[in-house]
């Protein structure tokens, strides 16, 4: 058995490669999902001797089963966003406990004590559904925040712009975190110019806007607001971790997360760094679940470890808080 300090102490790479593998003879035992798929790709806890030999679970299989490495009871079930009848990803979470830690830790470890920042989300296609994995994690980190201007501002821009002047203003540290359409709203209806803010978008159109390559969208985010930077979350419904990117659209995962980028010809080659490929996700915070997943985006990994999203496969599903640019 590996437990959730094992995971969340990891503190080298050869200690993730360890924790990794078993992770992976854990999910192969009791995730039967996860088994038949190993067995189909004549892959077994036999042959399977380091992380590059690991199958990833192809991330559509969380739209047409219960992926899980448990019995136990389900606490909370995270659903994707999509267009009306689309049929969406659903990630069963037995114990949020995985989840709660690994956002917290990973925020703290990237940005610092949440108790340091005003927390001010525009994420209203987020909060128009339930079972949102992004508006439970933001709820959180608003809530440890503890500080009275800290809320979600769903359509609310006049209070929205009040509130984040003042704050910057006052030099209070501010974390601005919305989805990509509602960030350039919002840009329009009022220039600023900030100081003591980061603006982190989530991605995703949602239909609202055209799409548009992540310099362009970035040059116009850091324009509107008068920042250097944009940041950005790497995350998705089937996942418990996010990366984050300081700008730039260069992400670094937490150390119990890593990419790998297979070949988009062969999915179980991986390629050489700096070369465009699907991107494998490795989540040792998915314990229950399944931590290793084929997704539908296009990437680059270089060799300091940080990668990059370049887009989506064609005909993939457009999706909501991993769709970085198009």
């Amino acid at each position: 058995m590996v437990s959730a300090a094992d995971i969340f102490t990891i503190s080298s790479k050869k200690e993730f490669e360890k924790i990794t593998l078993k992770v992976f003879r854990h999910q192969y035992d009791n995730n039967p999902v996860y088994q038949e798929f190993c067995t189909l790709l004549k892959r077994d806890k036999q042959n399977v001797k380091r992380i590059q030999d690991i199958p990833f679970l192809p991330i559509q299989f969380f739209k047409s089963h219960n992926v899980l490495s448990t019995t136990d009871p389900v606490q909370e079930t995270f659903t994707s966003s999509g267009t009306t009848g689309a049929i969406t990803s659903k990630h069963l979470v037995t114990d949020l406990s995985y989840y709660e830690q690994s956002f917290r830790m990973a925020f703290s470890q990237f940005y610092g004590n949440i108790e340091d920042y005003a927390v001010l989300a525009l994420l209203p296609s987020y909060l128009d559904r339930e079972g949102s994995s992004l508006i439970y994690m933001v709820a959180d980190l608003i809530e440890g925040s503890n500080n009275p201007h800290s809320g979600f501002y769903l359509r609310n821009y006049d209070e929205l712009i009040t509130n984040l002047t003042t704050l910057d203003n006052e030099s209070q540290n501010v974390l601005l975190i919305g989805v990509t359409y509602a960030l350039l709203d919002l840009v329009e209806k009022q220039p600023f110019n900030l100081k003591n803010t980061i603006v982190m978008e989530t991605g995703g159109m949602k239909g609202k806007r055209r799409e548009m390559i992540r310099e362009e969208l970035h040059e116009i985010l850091c324009k509107g607001f008068g920042v250097s930077k944009i940041h950005s979350e790497y995350g998705m419904t089937e996942l418990l971790s996010q990366a984050y990117s300081l700008g730039d659209g260069i992400f670094e995962c937490p150390p119990w997360m890593d990419v790998l980028i297979r070949d988009t010809e062969d999915a179980l080659t991986y390629i050489d760094y700096g070369k465009t490929g699907g991107v494998n996700v490795i989540d040792l915070a998915n314990y229950n679940s399944c931590s290793f997943i084929a997704t539908q985006d296009l990437g680059k990994k270089y060799p300091n470890q940080s990668f990059e999203v370049l887009g989506r496969f064609d005909n993939s599903d457009i999706r909501g808080c991993n769709l970085m640019v198009m």
